[in-house]
């Protein structure tokens, strides 16, 4: 089975007039299979976010390698990377992020639908029938993102994210601004579009919170000052930690 995303060499290096060179990440590789949720974890500044920025195109690599589903996606950029995100989408820390606030949840979600030449009737079904599966009544789609908490709009970015059934799902920390029970509704709505997309949908969970990754992850990588130091089944990285580190880590939550 080949993975849904691989990861080689990967490097940023951001240049400071005056200052030496800073390196944000560092040569680091990874693979994600089919159906599986790959955590990321590790304190603020120890570079997951700008490895995923590289992954997405947000950001240009230094140096290193982004495979997609066996497409080389690292250059990417116009026509080719509007088709990369038919197969890549992401979920970001605050869910108003992933909309605009002129407009309804519902335009919201149903825009890469009609960007993929949905008719307006069927978008508008679709969008229904992608609230009521991440548990939102259809209502909402008439709804603009400060209508609805925090939780309800999180819900409705997941929506939007899924909508053109995209192989790999990224979401950055997406649970961190949210309360400790909205917190696990998430989660357990994210388990369920597992459940039922089984080896189609896989994941990429960033997170500082090694618990919640324990709870979520099949796998989990540490990452400090750019360097992956440890990975692993999560319970066996927990109970058994073998980096400095990934034991302060731990020790600071558990």
């Amino acid at each position: 089975m080949e993975p849904v995303l691989k990861i080689e060499n990967l490097t940023k290096i951001f240049s400071r007039s005056g200052q030496p060179d800073f390196i944000a990440v560092n040569h680091i590789g990874f693979e994600l299979m089919p159906g599986e949720c790959l955590g990321i974890i590790g304190e603020s500044g120890s570079g997951k976010t700008t490895a995923v920025n590289m992954i997405t195109r947000l950001l240009d690599v230094t140096e290193g390698r982004i495979v997609l589903d066996g497409e080389d996606i690292t250059h990417s950029k116009g026509a080719q990377l509007r088709k990369t995100y038919q197969k890549m989408q992401m979920v970001f820390q605050t869910p108003t992020d992933s909309f605009d606030p002129r407009h309804s949840l519902g335009d919201g979600i149903g825009e890469s639908l009609r960007n993929h030449g949905m008719s307006a009737r069927d978008t508008k079904n679709e969008v229904g029938r992608l609230l009521e599966r991440c548990g939102l009544p259809v209502e909402f789609a008439n709804r603009y993102p400060h209508q609805v908490s925090g939780g309800q709009c999180q819900r409705a970015a997941i929506a939007r994210a899924i909508a053109i059934k995209p192989k790999l799902l990224i979401c950055d920390e997406a649970t961190s601004a949210l309360d400790v029970t909205i917190q696990k509704e998430i989660l357990e709505l994210l388990n369920e579009l597992r459940g039922q997309q089984g080896d189609s949908l896989s994941i990429l969970f960033i997170c500082h919170d090694i618990a919640l990754v324990q709870q979520f992850c099949d796998r989990v990588l540490v990452m400090y000052h750019g360097n992956i130091v440890e990975q692993g089944i999560p319970d066996d990285v927990i109970q058994n930690p073998q980096n400095d580190y990934t034991k302060r880590l731990i020790d600071s939550v558990l």
